[in-house]
């Protein structure tokens, strides 16, 4: 049975992006307990294909040849991103990712490598189309996390439709997994599960503690040097979505099952101040019978119609600019849920998404549940949806002109290298006219939530007159987020989780230092 200390130097909750803060106060010196409120390590980080962040210049991609420059991802970010969050906040983001790596790769539990991904905005100033600002870790064999073998959350198979885990991590896994097998060899760091952070504890405005819940008991915890909440956001909180106006549902996000909002409402009783608590990384979803829609990307086909049976977006932006559109024609009324992916027969009536985050099962289970639908003529899908035929029959024959010209003058499918990442570069634009035809039912997913504590460049928890609560930290989807409303890039929300976690920790260092 592991003993629990009373007493540390830094307790941090959450073991997402969380645990970096955690193995780098560990690291340092520090005494520290990292505590997860459900019963397995990685929150959302874990359930991520890649693992991936967006951290420019890093050693990674040095080695691999890379001419970016820092002042060029700078001048990138800031014409994504704006002025909704401060400049050193942005700045501090994109100076500190390749130093972390720098930082990581010093442990020999730690392998990255380029995976190329283009920038989510490829015609803002300095975008890099090429990709080489994005790093995964490598695969990690579970037995090499010692003690922490078998904790890792997810695959999301796994959890949804009870296929075994894998023996080898991989993408969100492998990270965390290999911080956890950092953090099993080092003596001065506790690793709890099932157990979640009730209350901060204050004397005199300083956070000096918490209560945290193990097997059903209330243990005070207090600390020498700050606590550190990367417990996710709150996208599995309805009655909190609810009350910021997130849209979406619960039932429909990809967030860890801890994301609940309970480090948010914690840091806000201590006068913790917030931003963009209205704000989600959205995606597209496709729905599966188990009435779930579930994030979905790489689609080699078919094309996005409103109850009107018209076509209404580029659908090979980027997921998140994808889903703030459907957004804002669900607000305006333009679009309504389900919105439908048609496809012709060309590779057979299975939706053309090779990345679906949640495997699809038997085809019949989607039919039978409404969700899936195929007729020999446009007119007798239009039916089946319950869209007029003859605006169908329109938007089809539209496309199909622009797929033979190879460029889409209505929504500009094609215009930016995301768009054709999944294509090797082709043109997306895929005719539909090979009968029978079909339609897949899609709504809107999110990654999680994006709002939460304002914090500085130290990861420092702010009130709202801008002044730091001394001995609180946040990072994550538990911090308000560097990047606004926007998502400049793939490994942006792991990114900046792992990289404030990591600052935070840092600065907790450096305060015990200079007592």
């Amino acid at each position: 049975m592991t003993e629990i200390p009373t007493e540390v130097d830094v307790l941090v909750a959450g073991s997402g992006g969380g645990i970096a803060g955690a193995y780098t106060a560990a690291r340092e010196g520090l005494s520290v307990l990292l505590v997860e409120a459900t019963d397995m390590f990685g929150g959302t980080t874990a359930y991520s294909g890649g693992g991936g962040v967006w951290f420019p210049c890093n050693p990674v991609l040095q080695r691999a040849g890379t001419d970016d420059t820092i002042d060029a991802a700078l001048n990138y970010f800031h014409a994504v991103v704006g002025d909704r969050t401060p400049r050193e906040l942005q700045d501090a983001y994109v100076r500190g990712g390749a130093g972390l790596i720098e930082y990581l790769e010093q442990d020999p539990a730690f392998e990255f490598t380029v995976l190329p991904w283009p920038d989510y905005y490829g015609s803002a100033p300095d975008a890099r189309n090429d990709g080489y600002r994005h790093t995964i870790p490598l695969p990690v064999p579970d037995s090499a996390l010692g003690r922490y073998a078998g904790s890792v959350r997810g695959p999301l198979d796994t959890e949804r439709l009870g296929v075994p885990a894998p023996e080898v991590l991989s993408g969100g896994r492998a990270l965390v997994g290999r911080f956890l097998a950092a953090l099993d060899r080092l003596p001065n760091v506790t690793c709890l599960r099932s157990t979640p952070l009730v209350e901060l504890i204050t004397e005199d405005g300083r956070v000096v503690g918490a209560v945290i819940e193990h097997e059903g008991a209330p243990i005070r915890v207090t600390t020498r040097r700050g606590v550190l909440l990367a417990s996710g956001g709150f996208e599995q909180n309805p009655a909190m979505r609810a009350e910021y106006g997130v849209p979406g549902e619960a039932n429909d996000t990809m967030g860890g099952p801890g994301s609940t909002g309970g480090a948010h409402r914690a840091g806000m009783a201590v006068g913790a101040d917030v931003d963009l608590m209205d704000q989600a990384w959205w995606s597209p979803g496709l729905t599966h019978p188990d009435g779930r829609s579930a994030f979905a990307l790489w689609f080699t086909g078919g094309i996005f119609v409103n109850q009107d049976g018209r076509r209404f977006v580029n659908e090979s932006a980027p997921y998140d600019r994808l889903g703030r559109e459907v957004i804002r024609q669900l607000q305006d009324g333009s679009a309504g849920l389900p919105f439908w992916m048609v496809y012709d027969n060309r590779d057979g009536n299975v939706p053309p998404v090779q990345a679906t985050n949640v495997s699809m099962v038997d085809a019949a289970q989607y039919r039978e549940a409404g969700l899936w639908h195929t007729a020999d003529t446009v007119a007798g899908l239009a039916e089946a949806i319950g869209v007029p035929a003859a605006e169908l029959e329109a938007t089809i024959e539209r496309f199909n002109k622009l797929a033979a010209s190879g460029v889409d003058d209505d929504f500009g499918r094609g215009a930016e290298a995301y768009d054709r990442v999944f294509t090797a570069g082709e043109s997306p634009l895929v005719p539909i006219d090979r009968p029978p035809y079909h339609a897949a039912a899609f709504g809107l997913s999110d990654l999680g939530t994006k709002g939460g504590l304002r914090t500085d460049t130290h990861a420092r928890v702010l009130r709202a007159d801008g002044t730091p609560i001394d001995g609180l930290y946040a990072a994550g989807n538990t911090m308000a987020a560097v990047s606004g409303t926007t998502y400049p890039g793939g490994g942006n929300p792991i990114g900046a989780s792992m990289l404030f976690s990591h600052l935070a920790g840092l600065d907790m260092a450096a305060q015990d230092a200079a007592q």
